[in-house]
């Protein structure tokens, strides 16, 4: 949804293995900054999207395969590619080191040049393993993860000031999806466990962090209410780039660019989630998914309270309706479906997505 600004039924990106079979032309995000005279690189995961990052449309990338794992051990050897060109970790070599150090090379080349990165960065997902900064001893390596994905951050931000480039630099720091099984019931706010993990259609399933820093430009401190889905970000790039999206495309998304520039614009009174094959639309106080189960959210994101249809009353039933229309007017099951085992994490084996679109 990131790299698309459409949703899975349009992509068929319904799921992680689904995803690989996804059309290359549906990842649009490249192709709309280098249209506008920008630099792209990627740098970071890509081992669940099609083919590869060039092929995608980025001029720059360092790419590698898995997750949690970025020493060698005797167990397995870490291999990556880097522009092309396929390599092997050295002993003591740490792979996230390595992608910062690629990203800075790449900024320091381009810095008098409009760019634009897309950095997955590869801490906190299983296996969760010591970082180079990880005591012998230490008794919580998630948290070991967190810092040293922190300390990178501050690394880049620090080197985006000394080289000057900072107040014309929009960093945009957003969450992959709800926290993994082994780690969620630890993952709390004030002691209150989150509705939803990692996999699943609940709020935590998908609710994640969004924080977006431009000097000169956002207050510090400044928060916002507005929802926001991850379509979202390829409207709001082309307004703050003034390049206009093709016109034959869907782009589900709208631009939030408003919250920061001051340009008036409409804000986003619903969001859309899919994964696997189910699906759901939400505003600020309901929820409605595919079953036609819908939820007060009020107590998100600790509680999603079913309404049992002896609840209901006028003001329940036009926001049902209301949510019902959108997703008759998605029309989510009129897409590309997911063929996969239904849960949003892995295709069954041999299965293929039933697309002409999506297998060409």
């Amino acid at each position: 949804m990131i790299l698309t600004g459409r949703y899975p039924f349009r992509t068929g990106g319904t799921n992680q293995d689904a995803c690989i079979k996804m059309n290359l032309s549906e990842i649009c995000m490249p192709g709309l900054f280098k249209s506008a005279g920008y630099i792209t690189s990627c740098v970071g995961k890509w081992g669940q999207l099609p083919s590869g990052p060039k092929e995608a449309g980025f001029d720059d990338f360092l790419k590698f395969k898995g997750s949690g794992v970025y020493k060698n051990s005797l167990e397995k050897t870490i291999s990556y590619v880097e522009n092309d060109e396929e390599k092997t970790l050295k002993e003591n070599e740490y792979l996230p080191d390595l992608m910062h150090e690629h990203l800075i090379d790449f900024i320091t080349k381009n810095k008098d040049n409009p760019f634009f990165v897309y950095y997955p960065m590869s801490h906190v997902h299983g296996k969760i393993v010591p970082t180079p900064d990880s005591k012998p001893d230490s008794k919580d390596l998630f948290a070991d993860n967190v810092l040293y994905m922190d300390k990178l951050v501050g690394k880049l931000v620090d080197f985006l000031d000394s080289i000057k480039i900072r107040d014309n630099t929009l960093i945009v720091f957003m969450g992959d999806n709800g926290t993994g099984n082994q780690w969620y019931k630890n993952s709390t706010i004030e002691g209150k466990v989150l509705s939803g993990k990692k996999g699943e259609m609940k709020e935590c399933g998908s609710l994640v962090p969004l924080i977006i820093n431009w000097q000169g430009k956002i207050s510090k401190g400044f928060t916002s209410d507005q929802l926001i889905d991850a379509t979202d970000f390829i409207p709001t790039f082309a307004d703050i780039i003034g390049h206009k999206l093709p016109k034959k495309v869907i782009f589900d998304g709208n631009s939030f660019s408003g919250l920061f520039t001051g340009k008036k614009m409409k804000k986003r009174d619903w969001i859309f989630m899919e994964l696997g094959n189910d699906w759901y639309v939400r505003t600020n106080e309901w929820k409605l998914n595919k079953a036609g189960n819908l939820f007060d959210m009020s107590k998100a994101p600790f509680e999603e309270l079913l309404i049992s249809e002896n609840m209901y009353d006028d003001q329940i039933i036009k926001s049902k309706q209301k949510l019902q229309s959108i997703l008759s007017k998605l029309a989510p099951e009129k897409g590309i479906l997911d063929t996969g085992t239904g849960d949003g994490r892995h295709a069954t084996k041999g299965n293929k997505i039933k697309s002409k679109e999506a297998d060409e």
